[in-house]
Formats: structure tokens, C-alpha cells, sequence
């Protein structure tokens, strides 16, 4: 059997939406100790993390100079600035004199930096700006002026990303996605609506591979059936990246009745802003109404970005793997940014971390999707920038029906996967893209990159 969904099969070979030739990945079953070895994880702290380019933060997060966040990762913590120039640049969040954070909130807005320990002044652009007594100091030993330790840090498409030791390519020839993919979403306009954070009882990689595929649909969230279906168009890219376009405002092919317009069809129409009780077409002819009519609420709007997508990216979700622990939701009206981070110490365990990003527009026909599953009384506008919400090991996040069922689902196959039983994961044509991502993670454990 060949699995080649192709959502669209007359996208021209140029279109983002083109199915990408197939890359062979072998059918390699890896030993199921990735999952929980904590030499597996030595080996990725020591050559996997620092020489990938990470997804640190979002430009709409830093508006003005002076604007900072924090980025959390393993035993590190980052400080991402918003520079005069309009540019951001990261460091290490350690004072060089004795180690203290140097940033003891999450975000902020300073004119400098001054360490709560000492009082040493830094600039926000790393330098530093005055020790306290410096007299009494020998001037051999501060001679080197010790300013904060920068970190290599660029930008695309609104995201912002860091790299540890400072050899990658350069982001944009690092990033396997074509040009524009990013970019068109305008994701530099949208705003964190929510941030969500919280431990799972897993592998960071087990988070991920529940997330790169739309297999387990029918069997964990069967009521996902009537507004999408499972099988999605799969597509490799460079460097691990890849996605899944999961066609929305259509039923699973598994239901019988394809043309029956049920509450969750109508439900996405009233999204995109239609009236269910006047749509007089099938259940096959929702998508293409709600594409046509979330184009020409755009043009009411003056939603020009909306130009640049295929009537496709309109309903689908296209949900892209950046290596080698993120995926985003792309949407036009917003994106859903899931970061799977590694515990600093235990092998079985995960930081979930989501952003909600949304493109608010004041018209009251122009709604947060319901896809994003926010909490009713949320604030859309941007105005103001939620705090990050940390969820207490061992409590459901609250992120919706969908997602607390994964919850359960990825504890339950973290404790299976150190069963004796196990013998690794074999991962079927639905599941290329699991492959695809740890064959790219064995490049660098092993040594190939």
C-alpha cells in the first residue's frame, strides 16, 4: 500500500500546497530506550539541543525597546530584548559576577537591568553598565568589562529563534520550509491571547509523535469525525521539518452519511461567519462555502493577507513540525504554537507548552475560531499580554476536550514504552512523519551533523 492523500491534486508543482515527493526514511524500528534512557537524554542534551536553532519566543511579545521575556529550557533560562535598533537579541539569564538571574520576572520592560544580588547594571543590549563598588574589585579581574553572555538569536515570520552554541547555518537556510510558508500567515500581527504550561508524564518525543499524525483520530476524539478527517496529506521537508494537512469543514470518510449537515458543520459555518439555517448545499459542499465566505469577509475587511493563501489554508489546518520539538497550527486568523520541552533531569517527563495567537480584527462578525478552544471571557484584543498559566503536575491544563484526552493518552503510552514487552515503535504510512523527525534526531546523537 502507497498512503498519498493529496488534499488538493491540481496544486500546481510550485504551490505550497503541492504533495512533496516521498523520502525514504527506511523502516528502521529504533530501540524504544529513546524513550526513557537517560543516556539517550545525555546525548541529546550534549549534541542535539545546543546545535539546533530553538523557538524562543514571538516578535508581538516585544513591541517597544526595552520589552523583555524569558524563555525556559532544561537547566537554562534566556532573556530576549527588544533592542533601540527595533532588533531583538537574546542572552543567558546569569549575572557574570555570582550567577543570579539577572531577570527575576517572566516579562518586563526595563530602561536597564540591574541585578537584585549586587546591584551590577547591564544595558539592554548586553554591556555592561557599572559595578557596584568596582573599586573593590582588582581591576585584572574585571578588566574584560563581563557584560551578560549573548546567545545567537534571529527571526522569520514573527518567531523568533536561539541557537547555544553558535555554529548552525544561518535560520532561514536552517528552516526546511520553502519561502513565503511562514511568512504569509503574518504571525508578527497576531497576538498571545493565551500561554499554557504544563507537565505530561512522557518523553518530550512521545508528546511529539501524538501530534504528528492524525491516525489515532477516529479511536481517542471520535467526535472530531464530523468536522475533519483523518487522513491528511503528509509532507517531508529538509532538516526534519515537515506537516500535515488535515481538511477541515468536512466529515471523516469513515462516516456513512457524507451529506447530512449536522451541529458541527453548522458550527464551523457560524465561524466563518454564514448563516446554517440559509446554506441550502450538502454536507460535501461545506468546506468549499466556508472558503468562499471567509474570502469575502477578508476583502469586507481589508484582510489583504488573505490573498496570498490557497482557498485550502481558508478551512485546513496545516500543522507544521519545526525540528525539533515544535508544532504550529497555521491558520490565517491565528496559529496554535505547541512547544514540547524536555525535563531538565527526568527522561519520563514533558513541559507542554502552547501559544494562542490570534489576528484580531473589531468586527462582530469576525470571531475567535472555535478551533482554539478558548476559555469563554478570554481577552482577544492583544491589548494586554496574558501571563503563562502553570498548570500543576498531575492537573488537566484545561485546553479543551481534545487535548486533556491526549493528556491521558501520552501518559499511557510513556509507561508503556518501558515495558519489557515493547520492542519499538512501528510506524506505518500515516506515521512518516514521527519517522522522519527521529531519523533526523539520530543525525546528530550519532554524529552525522
Amino acid at each position: 500500500m502507497t498512503f498519498d492523500v493529496r488534499i488538493n491534486p491540481d496544486a500546481p508543482a510550485d504551490s505550497l500546497e503541492a504533495k512533496r515527493p516521498s523520502v525514504d526514511n527506511g523502516l528502521q524500528v529504533p530501540d524504544p530506550a529513546r524513550y526513557y534512557a537517560r543516556e539517550f537524554m545525555q546525548k541529546e542534551w550534549e549534541r542535539l539541543w545546543p546545535r539546533v536553532w530553538l523557538l524562543a519566543g514571538v516578535t508581538s511579545d516585544l513591541p517597544e525597546e526595552g520589552d523583555y521575556c524569558t524563555f525556559d529550557f532544561g537547566h537554562e533560562q534566556f532573556l530576549l530584548v527588544r533592542q533601540e535598533d527595533g532588533g531583538i537579541k537574546a542572552f543567558y539569564n546569569v549575572c557574570p559576577h555570582r550567577a543570579n538571574r539577572i531577570a527575576l520576572n517572566e516579562r518586563g520592560s526595563v530602561a536597564q537591568f540591574t541585578c537584585a544580588f549586587h546591584g551590577w547594571q547591564f544595558h539592554c543590549d548586553g554591556r555592561l553598565k557599572g559595578i557596584t563598588d568596582e573599586e573593590t574589585f582588582a581591576p585584572a579581574l574585571v578588566a574584560h568589562r563581563p557584560g551578560m553572555t549573548e546567545v545567537r538569536c534571529d527571526q522569520v515570520g514573527g518567531l523568533i529563534f536561539i541557537n547555544m552554541d553558535g555554529k548552525a547555518p544561518p535560520l532561514k537556510q536552517w528552516i526546511g520550509l520553502p519561502d513565503g510558508y511562514i511568512e504569509n500567515y503574518e504571525i508578527d500581527k497576531m497576538h498571545c491571547v493565551r500561554h499554557v504550561r504544563s507537565t505530561w508524564d512522557a518523553n518530550w518525543k512521545v508528546g511529539v509523535d501524538s501530534f504528528y499524525e492524525t491516525y489515532h483520530l477516529p479511536h481517542i476524539h471520535p467526535q472530531t469525525q464530523g468536522v475533519m478527517d483523518d487522513f491528511s496529506q503528509l509532507d517531508l521537508y529538509p532538516n526534519g521539518f515537515q506537516r500535515m494537512i488535515v481538511p477541515l469543514c468536512v466529515k471523516s470518510h469513515r462516516i456513512a452519511d457524507q451529506d447530512t449537515v449536522d451541529a458541527g458543520l453548522r458550527f464551523m459555518m457560524q465561524d466563518a461567519g454564514m448563516d446554517p439555517d440559509s446554506f441550502k448545499g450538502n454536507a460535501r459542499e461545506v468546506r468549499t462555502a466556508v472558503q468562499q465566505s471567509k474570502r469575502q469577509r477578508a476583502q469586507r475587511l481589508g484582510l489583504s493577507h488573505y490573498e496570498k493563501f490557497t482557498d485550502g489554508q481558508l478551512t485546513d489546518s496545516w500543522a507544521t513540525g519545526f525540528f525539533p520539538n515544535v508544532q504550529i497550527g497555521m491558520h490565517p486568523e491565528g496559529v496554535f504554537i505547541m512547544r514540547f520541552l524536555p525535563h531538565p533531569d527526568d527522561p519520563t517527563k514533558f513541559f507542554y507548552d502552547n501559544m494562542t495567537m490570534y489576528r484580531y480584527v473589531d468586527d462582530p462578525n469576525y470571531n475567535v475560531p472555535a478551533w482554539m478552544g478558548l476559555p469563554e471571557g478570554t481577552d482577544v484584543t492583544g491589548r494586554v499580554r496574558p501571563n503563562i498559566e502553570h498548570v500543576p503536575e498531575g492537573t488537566k491544563p484545561d485546553l479543551g476536550e481534545v487535548l486533556d484526552q491526549d493528556v491521558e493518552l501520552v501518559a499511557a503510552v510513556g509507561a508503556g514504552s518501558r515495558s519489557r514487552g515493547f520492542r519499538g515503535p512501528l510506524w506505518g504510512e500515516q506515521e512518516v512523519r514521527i519517522r522522519h523527525y527521529h531519523r533526523e534526531i539520530d543525525r546528530y546523537v550519532n554524529g552525522e551533523k
